[in-house]
């Protein structure tokens, strides 16, 4: 299955719709139809977006939150749990084994233990099958290799979680996961490395045959923090409404392109991509951009650890930000519910909403109702509270 690298330019027939794109569609059916597929303007969400993490949420094995441990991240168990909640997609990581498969894994490395030493190796150095030999397996009886991850203070530890999954290919979530679930494909690459345009089409083309072949009418969104992969995988295809993943300079890269929404917005337009996924911090300490944003007709989704708390997920929804990527996908599919669903009529019973967990508590006896001076304020204030 590897795809000989070629040049963009030689690669026509990918700017074009597939001949089976017809039954491709951008909504599932949680969203209303009549969205025409390859003639992008612009992308716009019919409704506030959830969508869920890595599935069910990314995997915190340091946490003392035993909803961050609860499902395998980026497995086909965490997306079918998360299809139980009322989300609109899921978000995974894809990478490509060097024998040219997409697979669905986060981190750069997988990390095993080995002879009592723990051992690493490149995920798109390794083999279909060797990436597969990692972890739980599919077939009774048969023992993987130990999986290990590296803690942001670079700290070994065991990748254990309540409930574990095998790891999976682009394939088989298309295959296994409930159709009316959408992706949001992230095109993962090392942030160290700086590659080739040949190599990132190699790998594009690759996912982008998967795709093509088993997407149906499921609907389909890409992303990525790599500036040039982005802007090829808009010249592969018109097919699907592409986004670009920035930190929104919270954290500082060499490539200006990926440090500030400014810098977001101007790629977007040269490059003719959909929208932005920012961080949640970005969005908050610079409010003002979000209407550069929309004036640019781009469509802005957000991400972070402020996502799973529903009072900054609503204030988003009043900035005008179209979707959150969250973690805690029960807690807060249920909270967007009662916080954005219309208001009661005079007389209507009120009803409290306590929402368990721990350190999750939400009291809800109406919808919050902020004026516009009140709006206005909160914006002020909120990049003060979150500067580092």
């Amino acid at each position: 299955m590897a795809l000989k690298a070629v040049h963009v330019s030689d690669v026509p027939n990918l700017d074009q719709v597939p001949e089976n794109a017809s039954s491709l569609a951008l909504y599932s059916s949680r969203f209303p139809k009549g969205v025409e597929v390859g003639r992008w303007a612009a992308f716009k969400a019919p409704k506030f977006l959830v969508i869920g993490h890595r599935g069910y949420g990314m995997n915190q094995l340091q946490s003392s939150d035993r909803r961050m441990k609860a499902i395998k991240e980026n497995s086909i168990l965490s997306f079918n749990a998360a299809s139980n909640y009322p989300l609109d997609y899921v978000e995974f990581d894809v990478q490509v084994t060097k024998d040219g498969f997409p697979v669905i894994f986060h981190d750069n490395h997988i990390l095993c233990e080995e002879n009592g030493m723990i051992h690493e190796r490149r995920v798109t150095e390794l083999s279909l099958s060797e990436f597969l030999g990692y972890g739980l397996q599919k077939e009774a009886g048969k023992v993987g290799k130990s999986l290990f991850r590296k803690a942001k203070d670079g700290r070994i530890v065991s990748w254990s979680v309540e409930t574990d999954d095998s790891l999976c290919t682009l394939e088989e979530a298309f295959q296994k996961v409930n159709p009316c679930l959408g992706f949001n494909i992230e095109l993962k690459f090392d942030d160290h490395i700086v590659y080739q345009e040949e190599h990132l089409i190699h790998v594009l083309q690759a996912i982008l045959q998967v795709v093509f072949q088993h997407a149906h009418e499921r609907p389909i969104i890409f992303s990525s923090f790599q500036p040039d992969a982005i802007l090829l995988i808009r010249k592969l295809q018109n097919a699907f409404p592409v986004f670009f993943l920035t930190n929104a300079g919270t954290e500082i890269y060499y490539d200006v392109r990926r440090n500030s929404l400014e810098e977001a917005i101007k790629l977007c337009l040269e490059g003719g991509l959909q929208g932005i996924v920012s961080e949640v911090k970005g969005i908050f300490r610079n409010p003002g951009a979000v209407n550069k944003i929309k004036e640019s007709k781009l469509s802005l989704l957000t991400y972070g650890k402020l996502n799973n708390v529903p009072e900054a997920v609503y204030l988003q929804h009043l900035m005008g930000v179209e979707g959150v990527i969250v973690d805690l996908v029960e807690e807060v599919t249920e909270a967007v519910s009662n916080l954005m669903r219309p208001s009661k009529e005079e007389g209507e019973e009120e009803e409290t909403l306590l929402e368990g967990g721990e350190n999750f508590q939400l009291l809800q006896a109406a919808k919050p109702q902020f004026s516009q001076r009140e709006l206005s304020f909160l914006l002020k204030l909120i990049p003060e509270l979150i500067q580092q």
